[in-house]
């Protein structure tokens, strides 16, 4: 029994007990659905194996929006937690539990696959390319993703969930105060899901340097694959710091090194200096391609061009680079010097300029434009003045000695939430119903995507304006009670039904894509929005090879010149088409990833072996596969491109 003793979770609550009948419950209907409608090997065929870089983006975004639900519960007990004073709802091992997993949930597995969707699903179509560089890789970087996120996400129900932080500080993250498997979980699944990140961005970096069409410069990309480009950098700059420090912070707990220890050498800092090398590039890794997707949907919404291109590129090639020269805003308390402070707040209050260039960029591509309010332009317009005062508030933590009255209150909690949701969530939201029409060949509902963006925007309102009050009156974050006298309980309260109102807008989300898949027409054309770049310009639903004639670009926005100033985009004759084969290996190799992370959580050594020899074994299988792809024939295309209504001749 002591084998099995090691799998039960430490601080067991009538919640996770409820939590893993309903998890167990959930995934056999999920079984039993499967197998009732006989899908199996449709899934196997169509989506487990697949490389085609529409699919994967759709996966990407399916489970984006899953762990935005699963984040989203987090949240609203925190916000339930600290409504009322001295609540019992969760006790002190709980809350630090649901905190730590909110905030890793929130930004590794919700907010970067639906970014990576968007990079998956546009790029390629907005460089008129027929696919990634590497497919095959780009599945695997999925697939590693997945398994990352599945494996964190299990430690929920198995072992107990990490309890040092989302920031995993030591020493509280060592074996002396974390004694659970629980940050054994976080070190091992972020990093197969990092490992996954580092190949997409390698993978992107190539396909928009060498797939771009005939006369697509890097000076006439779309603005989103700027962006993407840029966040890819970034990616390919800071992931092997996270990789390298969560092999350190895994070496230092199951093996007894001293890397992060406060004796025998160790340095406690060294992990908070290196998780921030990595976590505030991190931050502009989300916020430029959300700026990328305001981009996109602005201008097509106001009726004009883009305001500024070569200002906006060059914008966020400067706050690529500041990114990387800021990490220590985030500890200015601790004890670094004032010197040292100095140089990281001019640094922190710099990156705010070029930031500001882009607020202006956008607020004069609306200036006299015809804005049309759709729902992604609601959302985009709603954004600039939500984000403006999170990037003012950012400014205020930028100057040292003040951060010494915010430094780990709720202000600091009110101005991270007030950055990334306008500036990420409202972004993938937007482009999510932007894109909708390209993906499934129907809208979302107009009238509820509207309800869902004024409720989403009042609830964010009360739930996190009331932080900025109470953490300068000294709510402390991280704090999961406080007693009656301290006064926070009513705007604690305010903030908890401002949480609420945001729950009810994601629901009304759902309901919104339930209802659109009823009821909305599905004859809507290739460009229901009027829409500029090249993306808008093959058939939906998007074949296959995504264009049948690669397209001959000659400005920033080759679609809509072909639509206004008679460009020709599609010249020449349709060739046969080179395509990639699908493969399972992507997935079993994942798989057998998430076995190896499974075993090193809990020290089972013969099967970390076990699966090291497996994935050794899939490399070199790989190493050795002959697989040149295949064509897709003229008359196959012609055959598509009719049945489409769209043959070019």
């Amino acid at each position: 029994m002591d084998f099995f003793d090691r799998f039960a979770v430490p601080h067991p609550s009538f919640l996770i007990y409820a939590s893993m009948v309903g998890i167990g419950l959930t995934m056999l209907a999920i079984v039993v659905g499967i197998t009732y409608f006989k899908k199996w090997g449709y899934l196997w065929r169509e989506w487990i194996t697949t490389v085609d870089h529409k699919r994967i983006g759709i996966m990407y975004l399916l489970t984006a929006l899953l762990m935005l639900f699963r984040g989203g519960v987090d949240g609203i007990m925190m916000r339930y937690q600290l409504s009322m004073p001295e609540n019992t709802f969760l006790d002190s091992q709980h809350y630090n539990e649901v905190f730590t997993t909110h905030g890793i949930v929130m930004i590794l597995f919700m907010a970067m696959p639906f970014i990576i969707f968007f990079f998956n699903f546009l790029v390629p179509l907005q460089i008129g390319a027929r696919d990634v560089a590497f497919p095959r890789l780009n599945a695997l970087s999925f697939w590693l993703f997945f398994m990352g996120m599945g494996l964190f996400n299990l430690s929920f129900i198995i072992g107990g969930s990490p309890d040092a932080g989302w920031t995993s500080y030591f020493p509280l993250a060592g074996n002396e105060f974390s004694t659970s498997v629980g940050t054994n979980y976080y070190m091992i699944a972020i990093q197969i899901a990092g490992i996954g990140t580092l190949m997409t961005g390698i993978n992107f970096i190539t396909t928009i340097l060498k797939m771009r069409a005939p006369g697509m410069t890097l000076m006439k990309m779309p603005m989103f694959t700027w962006s993407a480009f840029i966040a890819n950098v970034i990616i390919v700059f800071a992931f092997p710091v996270l990789t390298v420090l969560l092999a350190m912070g895994t070496m230092d707990r199951l093996f007894g090194t001293n890397f992060f220890t406060t004796d025998n050498g160790g340095m406690d800092m060294l992990w908070a200096n290196l998780f921030w090398v990595w976590g505030h590039p991190e931050v502009y890794i989300l916020i430029l391609p959300a700026f990328g997707l305001y981009s996109e949907i602005i201008p097509t919404f106001a009726r004009r061009n883009l305001y500024g291109y070569k200002s906006m590129v060059a914008s966020m090639v400067v706050i690529s680079v500041l990114s990387f020269v800021v990490w220590a805003h985030h500890f200015f308390t601790m004890g670094q010097g004032p010197f040292a402070n100095s140089i990281f707040s001019i640094t922190t209050m710099a990156i705010a300029i070029p930031t500001g260039v882009k607020i202006f960029n956008w607020l004069f591509t609306l200036w006299k434009g015809k804005i049309e309010f759709t729902t992604p332009m609601l959302y985009s317009v709603l954004f600039i003045p939500l984000f403006t005062l999170g990037g003012v508030t950012g400014v205020m933590l930028a100057m040292s000695a003040a951060d010494y009255q915010y430094h780990n209150t709720m202000f600091l909690v009110a101005h991270f939430h007030n950055v990334i949701i306008p500036g990420v969530v409202y972004a993938m939201l937007a482009g999510m119903t932007f894109y909708w029409p390209k993906i499934f060949g129907f809208m979302l509902n107009e009238r509820l995507g509207k309800w869902t963006a004024w409720l989403l925007t009042i609830g964010f309102v009360l739930a996190f304006i009331p932080m900025y009050i109470t953490g300068l009156d000294g709510q402390a974050r991280r704090m999961y009670t406080y007693s009656e006298s301290t006064g926070f309980s009513l705007l604690n309260m305010v903030s908890f039904g401002g949480a609420a109102i945001m729950a009810i807008a994601f629901v009304l989300l759902v309901y919104n894509i339930y209802y659109s898949i009823r009821y909305s027409p599905r004859d809507i054309g290739n460009d229901p929005w009027d829409a500029r770049s090249l993306e808008w310009s093959t058939h939906t639903p998007i074949p296959e090879y995504n264009f049948a004639i690669t397209p001959q670009v000659a400005s920033t926005q080759a679609f809509w010149d072909s639509k206004k100033n008679g460009h020709e985009l599609f010249k020449g004759e349709i060739e046969k088409i080179h395509m990639p084969n699908n493969s399972g290996l992507p997935f079993i190799m994942s798989c057998m990833f998430f076995v190896f992370g499974f075993a090193m959580v809990f020290s089972i050594w013969p099967v970390v072996i076990v699966s090291l020899i497996g994935i050794l074994a899939c490399l070199v299988y790989r190493s050795f596969e002959q697989d040149h792809g295949r064509y897709i024939s003229v008359e196959e295309i012609k055959e598509t491109e009719t049945r489409l209504r769209g043959a070019k001749k």
